[in-house]
């Protein structure tokens, strides 16, 4: 099997399982249970935890416990983010403001904001071909951010595309009129430089399987500044994290994802240059096969303002999900693993000027950590034998 999936997930990096193995095999009090020796040993554990994601994410160690929320992962940590300002008792505004490219974690919430009164502005993206694809046009975001707006949420990189979006200066324009930027950087942390507070946001979404941690584990940074985001706790039931996310802290996962993201950071500057060299290497070997139009989907790949890892093209009359089954052997992907199972084509490609058919044609790749030269080459031998199988 030659895994090119890691946009959807990550295999656990074995450096983590060890210490994970560890925690479950020797740790296994609850975090909450300060009241014997065992507890208090995995509450210390857990809060040396936090304080290494911090460090990671350049935010004040001293302060990790008033600024970061563990969660099951982004989709929760979404949704907190979201209803948790939205639906509180003192937020008075009721616009929102998004993206039409945002992943289902972020539009889906906001489709159920409507039916507490809220408007949803979605933004559109700069269309296939122009240099800035797949952004926000900031302009005209300043012109629809009001003293109206309760919050804005847009994606900090792709998941289908891999492009950026402005935050730095998207967050200037919320806070000029008093609103709240929340950024999804699912995709982004872990494998891109990333300072939480140069960026602005007040809000941030993560989650440890994105970057070689367990699944089941994420978290959102809640910023401290001027005075405090208000969040209306969405899960009841034992006031854990100062009331903002009651239930037992999953004690395991948060030591194991503090680990993956400190090895993720640490090794960053060759590992984002390792996966460009095999992005590059694959998409240089599909463009080689002979007969085929396949073309690049989102911005130029020399672009920095794309993810290292990723890839996404369309090849010409083929459908996706035929691709797929007929390359048993390669994990890719035609979209997100949480729309996968609908039958719809992309939203993000439908968004930057594909048409459905186009959409449909088009397969997303993500390298990673544990892909080989090798197997980018024997991706491209199986992609071309698929290809030729196909009568069209």
């Amino acid at each position: 099997m030659i895994y090119l999936d890691n946009h959807s997930t990550t295999r656990v990096d074995p450096r983590v399982v060890a210490i994970m193995g560890s925690m479950m095999e020797s740790n296994y009090a609850n975090a909450g249970s300060t009241t014997h020796l065992a507890g208090r040993e995995v509450a210390l554990k857990v809060s040396e935890a936090i304080r290494t994601i911090a460090s990671c994410l350049k935010l004040d160690p001293d302060v990790a416990s008033d600024e970061l929320v563990m969660t099951s992962g982004a989709t929760e940590a979404n949704n907190l983010a979201i209803f948790g300002v939205c639906l509180h008792p003192r937020q008075k505004r009721r616009q929102v403001v998004s993206v039409v490219t945002e992943h289902r974690a972020v539009l889906d919430p906001l489709e159920r904001l409507k039916q507490h009164g809220f408007e949803v502005v979605l933004m559109p993206v700069w269309p296939q071909g122009h240099d800035l694809v797949g952004q926000i046009d900031l302009e005209q975001a300043s012109q629809l951010i009001t003293d109206k707006t309760a919050l804005v949420s847009v994606m900090h990189s792709n998941n289908e595309i891999g492009c950026f979006q402005p935050i730095r200066e998207l967050s200037a324009i919320c806070h000029r009129v008093g609103a709240i930027l929340h950024t999804d950087a699912t995709q982004t942390v872990g494998h891109e430089a990333f300072n939480v507070s140069e960026l602005g946001c007040d809000l941030m979404s993560f989650s440890s399987h994105k970057f070689y941690g367990p699944k089941g584990s994420g978290g959102l940074y809640v910023a401290s500044r001027p005075s405090g985001i208000r969040l209306q706790a969405q899960i009841l039931g034992g006031g854990q994290q100062s009331n903002r996310r009651s239930g037992t802290i999953d004690s395991v996962g948060v030591v194991g994802m503090a680990e993956a993201m400190r090895l993720a950071v640490e090794e960053l500057p060759e590992a984002t240059n390792r996966d460009r060299a095999l992005r590059d290497r694959l998409w240089g070997n599909l463009q080689s096969i002979e007969g085929e139009c396949i073309r690049l989907n989102g911005p130029a790949l020399h672009d920095h303002d794309r993810l290292a890892r990723n890839l996404n093209i369309e090849v010409e009359g083929i459908e996706g999900q035929t691709l797929m089954l007929l390359c048993d052997e390669l994990c890719m992907s035609s979209g997100s693993a949480c729309t996968s199972a609908e039958p719809l084509p992309s939203h993000v490609l439908q968004s930057i000027g594909l048409s459905a058919d186009q959409a449909r044609c088009s397969i997303r790749f993500g390298v990673g950590r544990f892909t080989t030269e090798h197997e980018i080459d024997r991706a491209t031998e199986l992609m071309a034998e698929s290809l030729k199988s196909v009568t069209r």
